[in-house]
């Protein structure tokens, strides 16, 4: 991580464990141009000791993901956590962490929720929420902290509302979402995160069985209950909290990430600027440039695979690298350009095959009204320290800033 004591002290020294840092936020670490020649590698994870294979290439990750042998499953033992989980919850997860018929069966109950049609209909919404946290801001004396009173109040907004949690809730959600995602907390801290949000939400179930609402997690107790199947309480407390986590954190990251980025290359700026139709390929572009979850894709090989002459043996863990696989010349070229004109949903910025991100759908319209009204309501939008002096979440689940300070 880079921190503002870092900034003003100079650079922190060289980590070779892996994840590696960043140096610039829009390209890959300099470690990835060997590890891309070879596709797969070896490298330690930080923090554990553990040696994976960190996976580079485009199509390798595409196969993997969709291949039986490869699991998602948090349950194995060499499975690669940033982070040691609180024993009692290692290896309960929601469907992003299981495999099978069990992630069919738990993903089902949240997807309703985010099919493309059902999304669509909360644009008038997520417009009026976008447009009143805008008021707030421009309400503020410049310099802002765009990231804290914007880029992360929009999202928490939108998921709060479809959770039927209720919004004074943000701050709580907010400062446990950065302790578990944001790569500088101990692994003390993230344990207590877990619990004290996993205490919320029981109680928050309870109170929804009492007291049922218009809300996912109202109808995900009733489909739970008329269906007949087993379940528990952590079955609907680890949705709620992948929920939480997935439709806030990534989404305030992108939104912060990619306003700098669109700020710090003022001629596609300009391009989206001078025609706002371009306002979704852009959106596309700027999740593959800014690839936020370069990390997030960790899995556990089932069987002995065979990899580009690599052999992954059962039991070892595998990371498949985003962010490298997004600047892969043979898919986009001329990778290391951005250009919002590109438009290809190719990306990897929501995962592949059956754990494809749920809220992908929801993502892409956020972002897109974001882009659409940030920079109509404020033309002169503008950074209003250097870029390079900003800090960044190096080292974190979900990359992005810290803070986006900006002015008019």
């Amino acid at each position: 991580m880079t921190t503002s004591s870092e900034t003003e002290a100079g650079p922190a020294p060289e980590d070779k464990t892996f994840p590696y840092r960043r140096k610039c936020p829009f390209s890959a670490p300099p470690q990835y141009a060997a590890m891309t020649e070879r596709d797969v590698s070896q490298v330690e994870l930080r923090g554990s000791g553990l040696r994976i294979w960190a996976v580079t290439g485009y199509e390798t990750i595409r196969r993997l993901l969709t291949d039986p042998r490869v699991s998602a499953s948090r349950k194995h033992a060499n499975f690669p956590f940033y982070f040691v989980a609180p024993p009692e919850y290692r290896t309960e997860t929601s469907f992003i962490g299981y495999d099978g018929d069990a992630h069919v069966r738990t993903r089902r109950k949240a997807a309703l929720t985010f099919t493309h049609r059902q999304v669509q209909r909360l644009r008038p919404r997520v417009e009026e929420i976008v447009d009143t946290h805008l008021d707030a801001m421009l309400a503020l004396t410049p310099p802002v902290d765009m990231h804290r009173v914007f880029s992360l109040a929009v999202p928490m907004t939108v998921i709060c509302e479809l959770l039927g949690i209720p919004q004074d809730r943000h701050d709580f959600f907010i400062k446990h979402g950065t302790a578990l995602l944001g790569g500088h907390s101990s692994t003390a801290e993230r344990q207590a995160a877990i619990l004290e949000v996993n205490a919320y939400i029981s109680d928050l179930i309870l109170a929804k069985r009492r007291e049922p609402g218009e809300d996912l997690l109202s109808r995900a107790i009733a489909d739970y209950e008329a269906s007949g199947e087993e379940y528990t309480d952590r079955d609907l407390f680890n949705m709620v909290r992948l929920l939480m986590n997935g439709g806030h954190e990534t989404t305030a990251s992108q939104i912060s990430l990619g306003t700098a980025c669109l700020l710090e290359h003022p001629d596609q700026l300009e391009l989206l600027r001078s025609d706002p139709a371009l306002v979704k390929p852009a959106v596309e572009e700027l999740i593959r440039f800014a690839t936020i979850g370069d990390t997030a894709v960790p899995r556990v090989a089932l069987a002995d695979i065979e990899v580009g002459g690599t052999l992954i043996r059962k039991g070892d863990g595998i990371l498949c690298l985003g962010l490298a696989a997004n600047r892969d010349p043979e898919v986009f070229p001329d990778p290391d350009r951005l250009d919002i004109t590109r438009g290809s949903r190719k990306h990897l910025g929501f995962g592949h095959g059956v754990h494809h991100c749920i809220g992908a759908d929801l993502a892409r319209l956020e972002l897109e009204i974001v882009w659409s009204t940030l920079f109509q309501r404020i033309p002169t939008l503008r950074l209003a320290k250097p870029f390079d002096s900003i800090p960044r979440k190096e080292g974190a689940v979900i990359y992005s800033l810290w803070e986006l300070p900006v002015a008019w």
